[in-house]
């Protein structure tokens, strides 16, 4: 099992940037890792993933956008968000995944785009 803390939400304006970092609890050399967001009633949808080695995979609204990034002598994943939208508002969740186990989850950070 594995502990995901996210951090690095908050308010920005339309345009802006934001940095989400995401920090295990564990070494997460065996996980794939991933951001997903919940707009307002909206299901959880993949932003962006990462494999170990760096292999990573975006969503269309993030991809050209949006950076993931992993370090795996520090157990974290981050995300850099440029050039947000409004529609980027919802709370943004770290998961770290395998095939075997199934899916951990942080309990998510709150980013807001303001018009």
């Amino acid at each position: 099992q594995v502990q995901l803390v996210e951090s690095g939400g908050g308010k920005v304006p339309y345009g802006g940037s934001l940095r989400l970092s995401c920090a295990a609890s564990r070494n997460i050399d065996s996980y794939v890792m991933g951001w997903y967001r919940s707009g307002p009633g909206q299901q959880r949808d993949l932003v962006a993933s990462i494999m170990y080695g760096g292999s990573s995979e975006y969503s269309v609204s993030a991809k050209g956008r949006f950076t993931i990034s992993r370090d795996d002598d520090k157990n974290t994943v981050d995300l850099q968000m440029n050039s947000l939208k409004t529609e980027d508002t919802a709370v943004y969740y770290c998961a770290a995944m395998t095939v075997n186990i199934g899916t951990f989850w942080g309990q998510g950070t709150q980013v807001v785009v303001s018009a």
